[in-house]
């Protein structure tokens, strides 16, 4: 089975309905003794924008979870994401910013991230995106929506550790899926391993987005 899906999606709205109770937590204790599985963090008060011409993964699933952190303040917070996971991965011209307000004398400053350029590609295994906004054309090979998120076994399995997600609430998986022309906005990336072909990070004054 394929189906190909073309827009945005507000993953805000998407993931509050995906995740009824925030004291539900996913353990996963087995797989993160083993090292199978990232565990989660404390997200900083800055989400991040990524950009690429294309991502090809393997072993897809997605569901719903809340990803706790702080502001840029201090201040204890949380953000409903969609957590995109991928046995495997590879991406095609990758690029990746984030900007810091309020640096004293200098005002915003940005860091920004290109890799998987010059014919080379990023990377990944047992990749795991915390997505808030994200658009793409994509391809999904062999899906399967409204299963489990316990059950995704076509992924790599939900993160567990201190993840607050409902190990039975919606999910969806595939086989495989193709991405083009995506744009996404994130607070948290983790993998098992990430090879970054023609990297190059540069700090520039004032706002410099990937979009």
């Amino acid at each position: 089975m394929e189906s190909q899906v073309r827009g945005g999606t507000r993953w805000k709205r998407f993931a509050v309905v995906m995740v009824p109770s925030v004291a539900a937590t996913a353990a996963i204790g087995v797989a993160l003794a083993q090292g199978a599985l990232a565990a989660s963090f404390s997200v900083s008060g800055q989400s991040f924008k990524v950009t690429a011409d294309q991502l090809d993964g393997t072993g897809f699933s997605q569901y719903g979870a809340l990803d706790e952190g702080y502001t840029l303040k201090g201040e204890k917070t949380v953000h409903p994401v969609a957590v995109s996971a991928f046995k495997s991965a590879t991406i095609t011209n990758m690029c990746q910013s984030v900007v810091t307000p309020g640096v004293p004398f200098l005002g915003s400053v940005s860091l920004k991230l290109t890799a998987g350029t010059g014919g080379k590609k990023v990377e990944a295994e047992n990749l795991y995106i915390d997505v808030e906004d994200l658009s793409a054309d994509a391809v999904f090979r062999g899906i399967d929506i409204g299963v489990a998120a316990k059950d995704a076994k076509k992924g790599p399995g939900m993160k567990g550790g201190a993840e607050q997600a409902n190990p039975y609430g919606f999910a969806q998986q595939a086989d495989s899926a193709t991405l083009t022309d995506v744009k996404q906005t994130a607070w948290a990336t983790t993998a098992g391993t990430f090879k970054l072909s023609n990297l190059k990070m540069s700090l520039h004054k004032g706002t410099v987005e990937c979009y």
